[in-house]
């Protein structure tokens, strides 16, 4: 189920026994977990009626022992059991041995064991955030849930899709009263990567330095927001595009002032003449189409930066996206070299990639 379609059968019919959280998602996880304490424990008894135990230092038949247990001082209990993907076996589809009925040797058995018979007021939160629904992790979180398929109740916490994104970051933004315009908006989800928690960390931290009164700018959110400077980066990707030696000499600057890591600028720098170059080489046009490519291959993009990737694409050829991915290539290995002067470097750079 959704987080939305939990919260909804929470409020209607109350907590179930024991519920699989999973998906690395993290600000619906934690809307469904206080919603989740506040129907089960009183405000008097959180303290007694929560426990939290990790799977990763723990067995999981010892966590069902103390779930069996009676508390002496509260009536009701949440166990909330993270990194619940460590107690799956290293086996086929994580699945135990079943011929033995020894928890400790078959926890699979246990679990289900403990389901059908669950403790009153008890319930079980088994919580796994460790993998992606998709790529590489897509065959490790199948194994923790056919491991925890005796749980009926199974909450997926998967990303936010880039338009739902913008629509929380917006919807945010109005509850916190601050004025974001669309440019602000977009530079906030791309240095984000839209995740829902740094959104809503970072508008509450844009509320406090700039106020209510007066609207987010571009410079704020370069100030505060980590990996914002993208932007500039960005910037300096498209004065190389157009030739424009003055002004990438100026944005270099800028970076150098603002204390611009050379080499984390030089990664940027790689991955969008490479990202580009690819789409180039796929035939790709226009943002959409470059958009559906890269997510399709398992990576995701955002609008943004497609329209970013799509920019590049159009202010350089083939021929110079292949020159300057070798020229950022050798820039990197001179920053790595004994006591390099990284803004030389960097210049040495521009300077070759705007020659006429």
């Amino acid at each position: 189920m959704t987080p939305e379609q939990f919260l909804a059968r929470l409020a209607k019919n109350g907590p179930e026994p024991a519920y699989l959280f999973i998906g690395p998602e993290a600000y619906e996880r934690t809307k469904c977990r206080r919603a989740l304490l506040d129907a089960a424990l009183p405000p008097d008894q959180r303290e007694d009626g929560f426990t939290r135990h990790d799977l990763d230092r723990m067995p999981l038949a010892a966590a069902l022992d103390d779930a069996r247990a009676l508390s002496l001082f509260a009536s009701r209990r949440v166990i909330w059991l993270a990194g619940a993907e460590a107690a799956v076996p290293r086996g086929p589809r994580g699945r135990a041995s079943e011929e033995t009925d020894d928890e400790d040797e078959n926890p699979q058995g246990g679990l289900a064991a403990y389901l059908r018979e669950p403790t009153p007021d008890v319930i079980l939160v088994f919580d796994c955030a460790r993998y992606e629904f998709e790529g590489e992790d897509k065959a490790r979180i199948e194994r923790v849930e056919a491991f925890y398929s005796a749980i009926p109740a199974k909450v997926e916490f998967r990303p936010y899709a880039p338009e739902a994104a913008r629509f929380q970051a917006q919807r945010l933004a109005k509850e916190a009263g601050i004025q974001l315009g669309l440019a602000e908006l977009a530079l906030l989800l791309e240095a984000t990567g839209g995740d829902a928690s740094r959104i809503s960390t970072e508008i509450e931290k844009l509320r406090l330095f700039a106020g209510t009164t007066r609207k987010i700018t571009a410079d704020d959110i370069a100030t505060l927001v980590p990996d914002a400077q993208s932007a500039t980066i960005f910037g300096l990707v498209a004065a190389l595009g157009r030739g424009d030696r003055t002004r990438a000499l100026e944005l270099l600057d800028t970076l150098t002032r603002a204390g611009e890591y050379m080499p984390l600028a030089l990664t940027f720098l790689a991955t969008q003449f490479r990202t580009a170059l690819a789409a180039r080489e796929a035939g790709l046009r226009g943002a959409g189409q470059i958009q559906a490519h890269f997510n399709k291959m398992g990576g995701r993009m955002w609008p943004e930066r497609a329209r970013q990737i799509e920019q590049t694409m159009e202010a350089f050829s083939k021929e110079r996206l292949q020159q300057a991915v070798q020229r950022v290539f050798e820039a990197d290995r001179g920053l790595r070299d004994a006591r390099p002067d990284d803004r030389i470097l960097m210049e040495e750079m521009i300077l070759a990639l705007t020659a006429r």
